[in-house]
């Protein structure tokens, strides 16, 4: 088992595009397969015995508060007494019952950059991971960690390439010469799935403005100090309610992110 680091979890954002149908909840708590999109990544940390989780709250913070404080109530089977009930007797335990989770008011406002920073101000050691709380893949956490060691430099981003949503159109002039439908493509997206080392958050200073992708991770790559992690297998994001349906129709058919099933080490 290698070391074990925190996870900050960005769950802050508005999530406007989620639409109605979300019925108001935060992107990250939208269900999947039953358990919000969050619970899926916390599920892939872990593991790879990665369970020290901080969430600097933002848009609908009392959410995420409600859910991990009943978490317990709402997953098990539960026995109690009317009149009694902090007296609870609770039915075969689960793997989620050595989370560690913090959670903390960061502001709605707060960009994302400025969240990673006060997260990492709130967790002890010189490494950490942060990642999105929309986008769930079977990243190896492990080979990633590894990855981050051994290049030395101070953050590590992990990219994909993704498919085209459209199938494209290969021409000479004005003669179509091939199809391809939804091809993947040959640039590289963030995925997320960061690793830091603590001096990498100096690139995070300054006021609630400050922005991961527009601000410090340019920095980063401007002074040679941002690496990336080639993830090869799934991933998928979660920014608007059919891609929700998207990953629940995924799930129904075998989950290809769900590696804490297929390895029994967690």
């Amino acid at each position: 088992m290698s070391e074990q680091l925190p996870v900050i979890l960005l769950v802050g954002g508005l999530g406007t595009r989620m639409g109605p149908e979300a019925e108001g909840r935060p992107k990250a708590l939208v269900e999947v397969g039953g358990r919000p999109i969050v619970w899926h990544i916390m599920k892939l940390y872990a593991h790879y015995g990665h369970t020290q989780f901080v969430f600097p709250l933002g848009y609908r913070g009392d959410w995420f508060r409600r859910y991990f404080l009943d978490y317990e109530a709402l997953t098990h089977d539960v026995t109690f007494t009317l009149g009694q009930a902090d007296q609870r007797t609770y039915h075969h335990p689960n793997r989620e019952a050595e989370w560690q989770v913090t959670l903390f008011d960061a502001g709605v406002p707060t960009n994302k950059g400025a969240r990673v920073r006060l997260g990492g101000e709130r967790v002890a050691g010189d490494r950490l991971f942060a990642t999105y709380g929309d986008g769930i893949g079977d990243v190896d956490i492990e080979a990633l960690l590894k990855f981050h060691r051994a290049h030395g430099k101070l953050a590590t981003l992990t990219g994909y390439q993704p498919l085209s949503q459209y199938g494209l159109v290969e021409a000479e002039g004005d003669a179509v010469t091939g199809l391809r439908e939804k091809p993947r493509l040959t640039n590289w997206v963030n995925a997320g799935f960061f690793v830091f080392e603590r001096g990498a958050l100096d690139y995070l200073q300054g006021d609630d403005t400050v922005d991961l992708e527009k601000d410090a991770l340019p920095r980063l790559a401007a002074d040679g100090q941002l690496m990336m992690y080639r993830h090869t297998g799934f991933w998928a994001s979660m920014d608007t309610f059919k891609e929700a349906q998207t990953l629940n129709d995924l799930w129904d058919q075998g989950a290809p992110w769900k590696v804490w099933d297929a390895d029994k080490r967690r």
